[in-house]
């Protein structure tokens, strides 16, 4: 690959496919790097900065969920709102199968499937947010209207108060 070429992943592919306009960014991999790093080596505020989580509530039902990467999922809260009796967190060892994506760069934009995903309602409060391009060491900067629309995401309360 030729200096400063950039990958396309998934996410970026379907952005371009649904002439979505959106900035990509790289920043440097550290060993271990959780949510609030990146957001602070991309240089947004961590409030802009989402992380994707995939849950399973059995049986192939799978549920994506995008919240800050400062905040906790509420697993009990986002059960009832998608309809089910409980859920749990997807192993990170099935991760890949069923979205196509590794821990560390799982984008809500472009898995396998097409999943129920749900987006934090402070995004309500913002004029852009920044969320995984598919690939560790890559970043999505989009209107969050944007997101919901390649997504068919739902918006409601899923963090921890």
């Amino acid at each position: 690959m030729a200096k400063g070429k950039l990958v396309k992943t998934n996410a970026v592919r379907l952005l371009d496919q649904q002439k979505i306009s959106y900035n990509l960014i790289e920043y440097d991999v550290d060993d271990h790097i959780d949510g609030v790093s990146v957001a602070k080596k991309v240089g947004f505020p961590v409030s802009h900065v989402f992380k994707t989580l995939v849950t399973t509530a059995g049986s192939g039902k799978f549920f994506v969920f995008v919240i800050p990467v400062s905040e906790e999922l509420d697993l009990k809260g986002c059960a009832k709102i998608s309809g089910v009796k409980k859920l749990e967190m997807l192993h990170v060892k099935d991760l890949l199968a069923t979205t196509g994506y590794v821990r560390g760069g799982c984008s809500p934009i472009g898995m396998k499937k097409l999943f129920p995903t749900f987006l934090d309602e402070s995004v309500h409060q913002l004029e852009y947010i920044v969320v995984s391009a598919g690939k560790i060491g890559m970043q999505i900067k989009l209107h969050p209207q944007h997101l919901i629309s390649v997504t068919n995401a739902r918006v409601a309360k899923l963090t921890v108060l």
